[in-house]
């Protein structure tokens, strides 16, 4: 009349190791979803506002994914940003489109539009 190893009936560790590794893997997909909408909330509810800048730096991050299965298959995906100046010396780096990146440069001056944390446009001057 044995129960098992540890845990209870037809628990063993393996069964305790991936119901922790489920609930961690679900609570991490939670978490960021929650932040995803706050942070659209947030900047919904933000002014929109333009100020004179200077673009002082550029940036892209590259991922990679991996899928695994009867083929791998590789994926990239490039995300863009910008670091903009105002006359303050405040900085703000703000993703934005490829396409966006493109036709920015560093050194150019001109009104930045943004909503919260949201790039609106950049207008050269």
């Amino acid at each position: 009349m044995g129960f098992g190893y540890g845990f209870g009936i037809g628990f063993g560790m393996f069964e305790v190791m991936f119901l922790i590794m489920f609930f961690l893997v679900i609570g991490v997909f939670v978490v960021t979803i929650v932040r995803g909408i706050s942070q659209w909330n947030k900047n919904n509810h933000s002014p929109r506002i333009t100020a004179p800048v200077t673009i002082v730096s550029k940036r892209a991050h590259v991922s990679h994914h991996h899928h695994a299965g009867d083929h791998h298959h590789h994926h990239s995906s490039t995300s863009y940003y910008v670091t903009f100046q105002f006359g303050s010396g405040d900085r703000m780096e703000l993703s934005l489109s490829g396409r966006e990146y493109g036709i920015l440069l560093e050194g150019d001056r001109g009104n930045l539009t943004f909503q919260g944390t949201r790039y609106l446009d950049f207008e050269r001057v």
